[in-house]
């Protein structure tokens, strides 16, 4: 059939099959809501019944031909008879409701529209029953994250059953997830029915809980290669971020029976789980990924169909990287080095060896679907301009079906076997071809994905479809101006109606007394507080009670589904409150939280939490309605020794406002029409079943503490921290218990539990109680005393882990940085991925533990203190590409040493809050052009600090291979060799794993000082090459042997040659009084060392004068 149109005439072969409606029409698009489609008319009715049956059969023919009659989803291309693939199946499911959806405005349109949109359904229902059978993995997904438990993205095509296993194929793809969760509430919300029974809504719930936490699971990626270089490892991506952030919010308060729907087919996500995703998507936008510069599949992500940011700065710098490195003459490159289909591939190997990528550079394949995103793109940014330019693009790429005539996407372009050589040389000058090798099968094959995208964006440019047609949720419009669901759920809303800045946000803050003795003495201080029982019949309930209740969210027996996992609700979901059940609750956040973590015990660090839990809302809320905070204090707190600057914290809020952000104290009940309310209406006939247990009032006969003066004070604590656990390693078990039953020093009975704990097991008898029951027992008085030492002690004995310790390791990984555990010069764990708090606690327990039993717990503190800081002020890390938390424990360690010099230094006794004032000292100190902090420390103590740290200058790694560049012979450091070939080779300079390689040799040194001036003579020594350009060193450069001759220059000068000795020169000898010396001075010996050795291998090898800058 072909187009009655002459917009659609067939011009030659090659020519287009897409075409550009008139230039003149398209130049005019002033005050048209972004939607300039709207402005053309269609000519006639007529016309617009020839173009849309013209496009019906053009659906009939390239997609639903090959729709399976069964399983009703489709293959990816046309030849393949027995896979599906649930991303192209929801693509060619797209194309068909945006035919259906354009052909509604017709009064009589023959059914066909009842036809295409029964045909989308199918296909959803489709994706659907095939996800159901695989529940089970589903379940399991919710306790353990790996690719084995992965939802199948490739299934059978004609049953939707499972054909290839998770080591044939990578099928972790969570944007798939993310892409159906979009178009699923998209159709339903055109009024196709697609959900029919609350199974089907529990498994949707389940599948928002398989996405929330996109933002920490590496996965495959689009394309199912995971990392550039196709090694079989995931990486986070933020094209699979960006899709979960978009998807969240699509789903959040939708009711999948649509309009009729009741109340129990609603779905939930989680508001911090989205915050989580939002701020690190942001936060690795314009980058992909680790290994990714840039992906293709952004455009995706930023634009149609999941608009995933309303930041036009970081849409437009991102799409302009896209189009920048990936554009090509035939289409876009996926992504740098992308060797998928090229005739250099070798089909025989699943995955690439190392190094392999370097032939792809640019020779890889090009994507002609790609033009279509961006006429698409062109179409929903109200840019005429982009549209005529891709539909030129993609007018000389279009193929034509040999029997029908029908304009045909061929899925890449590739350059000949005999052309590489010419193309790689000069880049776009080669002619390329169609791509026909076994990944496709003749030059006709459908591709289904393309053929979707190019139907789609056929409706738009000839005015047969509407952007708000597509997009009837308005996902391309900013968040504050989408349409909200009822008033009963929660929405996300921009920051736009609010203003231009977040402060302009209003925090509610409820306070909370435990009992009315606190409330009264409260009272005395000018802080108005509510008891439990003055706020009824809103009833407080600590958030682990709002976790139980939302375990029925999405449970199905049938499906063995348990609903949602046992996962902690964040600051924002406690700031919201919550009718269920026929009760009002607010949730405390999770900070008051009774804890067996020792982290609980100071107040300081409770009242900074909740400074930066304001802060942290008043930053990130998204929601409609206001947030409210509720501040739980208790009689215990009000004994605690700091509980003055939480007095004075209170006081200040009373202000209106703290740290920059408005806040509002209020009576609860005169808060509530303000608020964000959420109604949890998931609960059919389930009131009794729940025993929730609220925050109760404490009730005293005696109310009459008037001050601070008059309550009973915490007892200090005054031992000395001696080592039992060396002391007594040898002494006999029984003996030990001996000792314990007569001994009065908190620490030492620990220290001595802990050698019996490790001898003898959990369940041995100490009198009447087992080992880990004393040393439970000890742990709690260690708390009562705030004996911070004994504490932590304790709490690594018992293997304790701080809650919720995985975003803040998350956050330092997505800014870049990767994070390692472990023991200097023994052993230590890495983590580049996103990670569990399971493998994080495996890890201190396993390489930190056995050797430094504090240390366990010490790098847990800054793990959550790193995490917090890098969060808000990214800067402070800035030259740091590790955060090695031994390392930074010693730089705490030594930052103490230096400003108390005459004190012993114990920072496994100073209190948490202490010791992340402390980190902020050493950050800000080491911090490169900090000026703000006044100088406390000498240049030679801050360079120690920065040489524990490894922070390295600005563009200091490229500058390591610039050097690699010109030594033949490579660099050694210590025993360990870094060769020039193959590394320059294999990788770039501003490749971050490069970076890690470089960084590893520095890692190997354990004294700080010799750290800095590894990194000072790898700094000039570019310096000098960089800036004598003719030089090069052919032998092995041993960079210890630098600084041995720069010091050997030092000693030369000041006639001490003969008082130290440098036959055994290491990091460990005595370089104190080169290390005095002026930074210039210093800097003049290391140049002189470095001039030597270029200067003697010049002259030898020229055996002339050299002379170098």
């Amino acid at each position: 059939m072909k187009s009655p149109s002459s917009k659609h005439k067939k011009i030659s072969s090659g020519s287009t099959g897409s075409t550009v409606t008139n230039p003149s029409q398209k130049s005019s698009l002033a005050g048209l809501e972004g939607d300039y489609v709207n402005h053309i008319k269609p000519s006639s009715r007529q016309d617009t019944i020839e173009q849309l049956d013209y496009y019906y059969g053009l659906v009939k023919r390239q997609l639903l031909r090959y729709q399976s009659p069964t399983s009703h989803l489709f293959p990816a291309q046309s030849s393949n008879t027995e896979h599906a693939s649930i991303r192209d199946s929801i693509y060619c499911s797209a194309a068909v409701w945006s035919l259906y959806q354009a052909y509604r405005r017709l009064d009589d349109d023959r059914g066909k529209s009842y036809e295409l949109g029964q045909s989308a359904v199918a296909c959803m229902r489709g994706v659907l029953a095939t996800w159901m059978r695989q529940s089970p993995k589903l379940e399991q997904w919710k306790v353990k994250n790996c690719p084995k438990l992965s939802l199948h993205t490739m299934v059978g095509l004609h049953t939707g059953e499972e054909v290839l296993n998770y080591k044939q194929y990578n099928h972790l793809q969570l944007d798939v997830v993310c892409l159906y969760l979009l178009y699923l509430v998209q159709m339903i919300t055109s009024g196709l029915e697609i959900v029919y029974s609350m199974e089907e809504v529990a498994l949707v719930q389940n599948l928002v809980y398989y996405i929330e936490r996109a933002y920490r699971t590496p996965d495959f990626g689009t394309w199912g290669r995971g990392t550039k270089y196709n090694d079989g490892n995931p990486e986070v991506s933020a094209s699979a971020i960006g899709m979960a952030k978009a998807a969240l919010e699509a789903v959040n308060g939708f009711n999948l029976f649509g309009e009729r729907g009741s109340n129990y087919s609603v779905i939930y996500a989680d508001i911090d789980a989205h915050n989580r995703n939002r701020s690190i998507f942001e936060t690795l936008l314009p980058r992909e990924s680790n290994t990714k510069n840039t992906d293709v599949s952004l455009l995706s992500t930023i634009s149609y169909p999941a608009f995933a940011t309303q930041n036009e700065e970081l849409y437009t710098v991102t799409k302009s990287r896209v189009v920048k490195y990936l554009k090509g003459e035939y289409g876009f490159k996926r992504f740098i080095r992308d060797g998928f289909g090229s005739e250099l591939e070798d089909l025989q190997r699943r995955y690439y060896q190392k190094g392999e990528t370097l032939e792809f550079e640019h020779v890889e394949n090009e994507w002609p679907i790609f033009y279509i995103f961006m006429i698409i793109d062109g179409i929903f940014k109200d840019n005429p301009k982009q549209v005529v330019e891709y539909q030129d693009l993609i007018s000389q790429r279009i193929v034509y079906d040999q029997i029908s005539g029908d304009p045909l996407v061929p899925m890449m372009y590739s350059v000949p076997t005999n052309a590489m050589k010419e193309e790689k040389s000069d880049p776009k000058s080669q002619k390329r071809k169609i791509t026909i090798s076994n990944l496709m099968g003749a030059t006709n094959d459908v591709f289904l994905w393309g053929q979707a995208m190019f139907i789609i964006s056929e409706l738009l440019t000839n005015n047969l479809l509407h952007i708000y047609e597509l997009d009837p949720i308005k996902r391309y419009l900013p968040c504050y101006a989408r349409q909200k669901p009822v008033g009963r759920y929660s929405s996300f809303l921009g920051m736009a109606p609010r203003g231009t800045a977040a402060s302009d946000l209003v925090i509610q803050v409820v306070m909370i007394a435990e009992s009315t003795r606190l409330q009264c003495m409260l009272a005395n201080y000018g802080i108005q507080t509510q008891t439990p029982t003055e706020v009824e019949p809103v009833q407080i309930w600590p958030p682990s009670e709002l976790v139980r209740v939302f375990q029925s969210m999405g449970k199905s027996s049938k499906l063995q589904l348990n609903g949602r996992p046992n996962r902690p609700i964040g600051s924002l979901g406690t700031s919201k409150l919550y009718r269920v059940c026929g009760k009002t609750v607010l949730c405390y956040p999770i900070i008051f939280s009774a804890s067996e973590f020792y982290l609980s015990h100071d107040m300081a660090l409770l009242t900074e939490d909740i400074r930066d839990e304001l802060k942290f809302i008043g930053k990130c809320w998204r929601l409609v309605g206001r947030p409210t905070f509720c501040i739980l204090i208790s009689e215990q707190d009000m004994r605690d020794p700091q509980f003055s600057e939480m007095l004075n914290f209170l006081a200040e809020l009373r202000h209106g406002h703290c740290e920059g952000v408005k806040v509002r104290l209020g009576r609860l009940q005169n808060l509530l029409s303000s608020s964000c309310i959420e109604h949890l209406d998931f609960l059919p006939g389930q009131d009794s079943s729940l025993e929730i247990q609220p925050v109760q009032e404490l009730k005293h006969l005696y109310a009459g503490y008037q001050s601070l003066t008059d309550i009973p004070k915490i007892l200090e604590i005054h031992e000395d921290l001696s080592d039992f656990a060396s002391q007594y390693q040898h002494t006999s078990s029984r003996d030990i218990v001996e000792i314990l039953r007569n001994l009065s020093h908190v620490y030492g009975s620990i220290q001595l539990c802990g050698i019996l704990l490790h001898r003898e097991g959990p369940d041995f008898q100490i009198g009447e109680l087992s080992v880990k029951e004393k040393l439970e027992h000890m742990h709690k008085e260690a708390g009562h005393l705030r004996y911070w030492a004994a504490l932590r002690y304790s709490s690594s004995l018992l293997k304790q882990m701080v809650d919720s310790i995985s975003p803040y390791a998350t956050q330092i990984i997505v800014n870049g940085k990767t994070l390692t555990v472990g023991t200097v010069g023994v052993d230590f764990e890495e983590f580049d991925k996103p990670c569990s708090p399971q493998e994080i606690h495996t890890a201190l327990y396993t390489k930190v533990q056995p050797y430094n039993i504090i240390g366990a717990v010490l790098q847990q503190e800054l793990i959550l203190y790193c995490g917090k800081i890098i969060a808000t002020k990214p800067e402070m890390f800035d030259g740091i590409l590790c955060l090695r938390m031994a390392r930074f424990v010693t730089a705490i360690e030594m930052y103490q040493g230096f400003v108390n010099p005459k004190e012993p230094c114990h920072i496994e006794n100073l209190a948490p809050s202490k010791i992340r004032k402390t980190l902020m000292k050493v950050l800000e100190l080491t911090t490169a052009g900090n000026k703000q902090t006044p100088v406390i420390l000498t240049s030679h103590q801050v360079n120690s600090l920065n040489g524990c740290l490894t922070r390295v200058p600005a563009n200091f790694y490229p500058s390591v291979y610039s050097t690699l560049q010109r030594c033949p012979g490579g660099l050694t450091f210590l025993k360990r060799h870094l060769p020039q070939e193959p590394t320059i080779k294999m990788m770039d300079p501003k490749e971050l794993s490069f970076f890690h390689m470089v960084e590893n040799l520095l890692a190997q040194y354990a004294v700080p000082h010799f750290i800095f001036l590894m990194i000072r003579v790898l700094t000039i020594l570019a310096t000098v090459l960089k800036r004598n350009p003719e030089l090069t060193y052919k032998e092995e450069l041993k960079i210890d042997d630098l600084i041995k001759d720069g010091v050997q220059l030092y000693l030369k000068d000041h006639n001490l040659l003969n008082e130290v000795d440098l036959s055994e020169f290491t990091e460990n000898t005595d370089l104190t009084g080169f290390l005095s010396l002026d930074q210039t001075v210093l800097d003049s010996y290391i140049a002189r060392a470095i001039v030597n050795l270029l200067l003697g291998a010049e002259i030898g090898k020229m055996g002339m004068e050299c002379k170098l800058q």
